[in-house]
């Protein structure tokens, strides 16, 4: 019997969730931590890299920014009730997978997780996960923040989860999603319409509520979603946030 299986994990310390030899591919992630989700950060090296191909905090990994449980019901990422994140990124190795997972808080974090992998053979032209964090606040670049830059080789784009902050009044969504690649410069080779139109929504995620005004409306579907709005009732007001993802499963952005 398991009785309680979980791991506690130290301030400023951290903890290795999963050594494995391959060649193989991590199916899906289960996990329920405890602490603060933007300061527990998940590291995932493949093949003997010293450098991590995934670096990123736990709750923006699974679409929870803000430190704020959402649900989330997408193909790629779900978090249940209560606070129960799971991964289904397939992620392949050829000779060995480790993943930690470094508590970067003043507190002791407890974690619950499973980890499950297949142990077979990767075709030869199978490419590797990577996922990055970054964060601006307030921005560098008025008007411009840079969600991924410096990738080289070849691969595609798989997804975008956006935490986003007000700073001013009004609707924040005119902003264009652009992808330079292969030697863009001036012109990307993709240029989107508006910001709730890259994760798929439109006019402002608004709907009238029952006393005639609007108000955003949160929405998590297999692709794309505003799942967190904090808080809820407020509409156009400095200091506002946001959750929203968008995964490209069937539209992959591809490059050389």
């Amino acid at each position: 019997w398991k009785v309680s299986p979980y791991v506690r994990v130290a301030a400023k310390s951290t903890f290795t969730r999963a050594d494995i030899k391959g060649p193989g591919r991590i199916q899906q992630i289960w996990m329920t931590p405890t602490g603060n989700f933007r300061r527990s950060i998940l590291r995932f090296y493949w093949d003997g890299e010293t450098e991590p191909s995934i670096e990123c905090p736990v709750g923006d990994f699974f679409a929870c920014g803000w430190g704020k449980y959402a649900q989330i019901n997408s193909l790629a990422v779900c978090v249940n009730p209560g606070s129960a994140f799971n991964c289904y990124w397939p992620m392949p190795f050829r000779k060995r997978a480790r993943v930690t997972l470094e508590n970067l808080d003043d507190k002791e974090m407890t974690v619950y997780y499973q980890i499950n992998y297949e142990l077979a053979a990767v075709p030869r032209d199978t490419a590797y996960f990577h996922a990055q964090f970054r964060r601006e606040s307030p921005l560098k670049q008025k008007g411009t923040y840079t969600i991924l830059d410096g990738v080289t080789g070849r691969g595609h784009y798989v997804g975008t989860y956006l935490a986003w902050e007000v700073h001013s009044p009004g609707w924040w969504g005119e902003g264009e999603i652009k992808f330079f690649m292969d030697g863009d410069k001036e012109f990307p080779t993709i240029a989107g319409t508006g910001t709730e139109d890259y994760f798929c929504g439109s006019y402002n995620f608004d709907t009238k509520g029952p006393d005639g005004k609007n108000r955003y409306t949160v929405f998590s579907t297999p692709y794309s979603g505003l799942a967190q709005v904090l808080p809820p009732e407020k509409v156009y007001e400095v200091g506002q946030r946001f959750g929203l993802y968008r995964w490209h499963l069937t539209d992959p952005v591809r490059f050389e």
